[in-house]
This record gives structure tokens, sequence and C-alpha cells, in this order.
């Protein structure tokens, strides 16, 4: 069994190495509230310059992954589980998402946020 968990890591590590296009509306931050018992994510405007760069919309210039930037989120949503975060996300509020790959990904974020959040692990977006 550990063999297959290590394989199953292995592969999802690599998965998440591969060239994606950027979603032209957004992205989000996902966050645990423990006090509040939700997972929380926050959308955030961006445009996509000529290199396939996600762009401060206010300033043009790329955002940077491994720092924190200082950003007002356009949207943010809130549930006390994954299921109940998607049907927020995609069947009640306007849908800010443009690509199904980026809705697939957030699914599946929201998950494993939900598995952190019931387990009391720490969660690490992807």
């Amino acid at each position: 069994m550990a063999e297959l968990v290590d394989l199953g890591r292995e592969l999802d590590d690599r998965l998440s190495n591969r060239f994606i296009e950027l979603d032209t509306a957004g992205y989000f931050l996902i966050y645990l509230d423990r006090t509040a018992g939700c997972i929380c994510a926050d959308h955030y405007s961006n445009t996509i310059n000529d290199s396939g760069l996600a762009c401060d919309p206010a300033t043009g210039k790329p955002l940077p992954c491994n720092v924190k930037v200082e950003r007002k989120p356009i949207a943010q949503f809130r549930a006390r589980t994954a299921k109940e975060l998607c049907i927020e996300l995609f069947e009640k509020k306007a849908n800010p998402i443009t690509r199904l790959d980026h809705a697939a990904y957030l699914g599946r974020e929201f998950v494993r946020a939900e598995m952190a959040l019931f387990s009391d692990e720490d969660y690490i977006q992807d």
C-alpha cells in the first residue's frame, strides 16, 4: 500500500509541473479558516501577457509566485465542505472561471483542503 501511495504522489508531483494555460478570468488563493471551520477561496483578477505570464491588471507587471503580493480579492467564497464550495462557486454565483482544467484543479484542491480541515492537518495549495 505504501508503494502505491508513493507512486501516486510521484505522479501528482510530475503532473503539477506540466504546462497549463492560465485562466484569463483570474486565480484563486485557497486556505483554511479553522476558527470558522471553513474552506476559503479568494478570487483575484489578472491579465495574461504575450509570454503567458499572469500580470497585475493595475500595473501590468507579472505576478510573482514566490513573494507575497498585497492585493484585494475581487470575490471571496467560504464553505464548510468541498461540495458546498463548488456549488457556491459554480452554481450560485457568476462563475468566474473560463477554463475547464482550472475548474477541475479547483475541485481537487477543495477536496484536499476539506481533508486537511477535517483531519486537522496543514493545507498547502498545489
